[in-house]
C-alpha cells in the first residue's frame, strides 16, 4: 500500500473540519438519547472560540485527542490559544456531560499545517490537549488506546459534524482500505466537521483509538476517510506535552508551538 495513498488522496481530499451538511446514511445512528450514547461520553465536541468545532475524545482524565488542523486559525495559519478552546465530554441536544477549558495544547512534531503537499498535510495531524481539570465520572471513562489497524479490519468512527452537531454519531461498520504509516484510507462516511474524530477496533467488548480522522476524499465516485494511525504517533505526542509542561515550569509561556506555519487550508465554517 506503500504506493496506493498518495494517488488516492491526490482525488478530491479536503480536511474535514469544514461544518456543511451531513446526512445519515451509510450506516451511522445518531447517538441522540443517554441509552443510545451509553459507553460514548468520552467522545465530545471540542469547541474552538468563535472559529467552528472538532470532534475530541478522552484518552485520559485531562487529555483529549483530535486533529492538529483543528487548532490553527485557517486565515492567519497561526496556532489558538488554548484559552479560546473549551471540551465538552458527550455533547447532545444541547447539554454536555462534562465541561472543560483547556490550559494547554500541543501538535505532533512532524505535523506542519502550511504544507502544500496533500499526503504531507494529514501527515502527524494529531493534537493533545491538557484540561484544566481532569474529568472523573462513573459513567465517562477515558478510552484506551491501541495498534494501528490494517486493510482489511473493520472500525468504527464517532463524530459531530454540522447539521448534526447537536448529537454524535457512530458508525460501526467500515473498515480500512488502504494502510501505511502515515495515513489510512477507511470507508467510513465522514465529512466537514468530523474532524479529530476518534477511529475504534472492537476486540473482546473493548472499543479501543487507533487512528484520528484527518480528512476526506474520493475515490471513483466513493466518499472514503483519511486517518492519522495512532500507536507510534502518540508517542511522540506525549513526549511534546511532557517538554511544554517543562518549559512552562522554566517560565515559558503554557503554549507550545510544536511545529506548524502559516498557509490557507480547509477548516470549519461558522454553522
Amino acid at each position: 500500500m506503500r504506493h496506493l495513498i498518495p494517488g488516492l488522496l491526490a482525488a478530491a481530499l479536503a480536511l474535514a473540519g469544514m461544518a456543511q451538511t451531513q446526512t445519515l446514511d451509510d450506516g451511522l445512528f445518531k447517538l441522540e438519547t443517554a441509552d443510545d450514547a451509553r459507553g460514548w461520553d468520552a467522545v465530545g465536541k471540542l469547541i474552538m472560540g468563535k472559529h467552528g468545532f472538532c470532534t475530541g475524545a478522552l484518552i485520559g482524565p485531562q487529555l483529549v485527542l483530535t486533529a492538529a488542523h483543528c487548532l490553527y486559525d485557517k486565515t492567519t495559519g497561526v496556532q489558538m490559544r488554548p484559552e479560546e478552546m473549551e471540551f465538552q465530554a458527550g455533547f447532545r441536544n444541547g447539554r454536555a456531560v462534562a465541561y472543560r477549558s483547556v490550559t494547554r495544547a500541543v501538535t505532533h512534531p512532524d505535523y506542519r499545517y502550511g504544507a502544500t503537499d496533500k499526503l504531507d498535510r494529514v501527515s502527524g495531524d494529531l493534537a493533545l490537549l491538557e484540561l484544566s481539570q481532569p474529568i472523573r465520572l462513573p459513567s465517562l471513562e477515558p478510552f484506551q488506546t491501541g495498534a494501528a489497524p490494517v486493510q482489511g479490519d473493520p472500525v468504527g468512527v464517532v463524530s459531530y459534524a454540522q447539521y448534526r452537531e447537536q448529537a454524535p454519531s457512530i458508525q460501526e461498520a467500515c473498515e480500512v482500505l488502504a494502510d501505511e504509516r502515515q495515513a489510512l484510507i477507511l470507508t467510513c462516511n465522514v465529512d466537514f466537521g468530523s474532524s479529530g474524530a476518534p477511529v475504534f477496533t472492537f476486540e473482546n467488548g473493548v472499543a479501543r483509538v487507533v487512528s484520528v480522522i484527518s480528512a476526506k476524499a474520493e475515490v471513483d465516485g466513493r466518499k472514503v476517510a483519511v486517518a492519522v494511525p495512532l500507536a507510534e504517533p502518540l508517542i511522540a505526542l506525549r513526549a511534546a506535552l511532557e517538554d511544554s509542561r517543562a518549559e512552562s515550569a522554566g517560565g515559558a509561556r503554557a503554549v507550545s508551538v510544536i511545529s506548524g506555519g502559516t498557509g490557507a487550508g480547509a477548516k470549519f465554517v461558522r454553522p
